[in-house]
């Protein structure tokens, strides 16, 4: 079940829709993505074109003008308000920070040394979020240490994308049918 929170109606200037995946408007109560338009609508990401090239996307319906990708799952009420459901990808928001966890998990899999990895959101004390990740090693007679990986990842990632806490596995957990537990 997903849990609902009303974040309210468009502020002036701002258009706001909940499409599906071929961008076609949803019919009120139906869950959709949030997409965003308008004069306020920012440029892009600085320095990230690949990822204004996914989130901006053409506005179908205002020629020569884009919408904001929001990742936000919604629907809109019958009164006009618009319940935020949850998220379609896995960005999370820590300290203020927008963070895809693939991102981190991306760039685990590239550390020497590691076969897989697992990267979730803690919150072991209410509102105090923190990012942990999960790594089993590709040979654990070589495997990195805590500290080795913690200094790489800190060489590749911003200081707000680096895991609190690194915990080493000799297996990610597995439901039955094979899908990360």
């Amino acid at each position: 079940r997903l849990s609902s929170v009303p974040i309210g109606r468009p502020i002036a200037n701002t258009r706001c829709y909940v499409l599906d995946s071929s961008l076609e408007p949803v019919p009120i109560g139906v869950i959709g993505e949030l997409y965003i338009g308008g004069s306020g609508l920012a440029r892009g990401y600085l320095n990230r074109a690949a990822l204004t090239a996914e989130r901006f996307v053409v506005d179908p319906y205002h020629p020569g003008e884009r919408l904001y990708r929001t990742g936000d799952l919604v629907r809109y009420l019958p009164d006009g308000n618009i319940d935020y459901l949850g998220r379609i990808d896995r960005q999370v928001k820590i300290r203020g920070f927008r963070v895809e966890l693939g991102e981190i998990e991306s760039a685990l899999e590239r550390a020497p040394g590691i076969a897989q990895c697992a990267v979730i959101v803690r919150e072991d004390h209410l509102g105090d979020k923190r990012l942990v990740a999960y790594v089993v090693a590709a040979d654990n007679t070589i495997a990195p240490s805590v500290k080795e990986l913690s200094s790489w990842l800190t060489a590749q990632l911003p200081p707000y994308m680096v895991p609190s806490a690194l915990v080493k596995l000799d297996a990610l957990p597995l439901t039955p049918n094979g899908k990360l537990d």
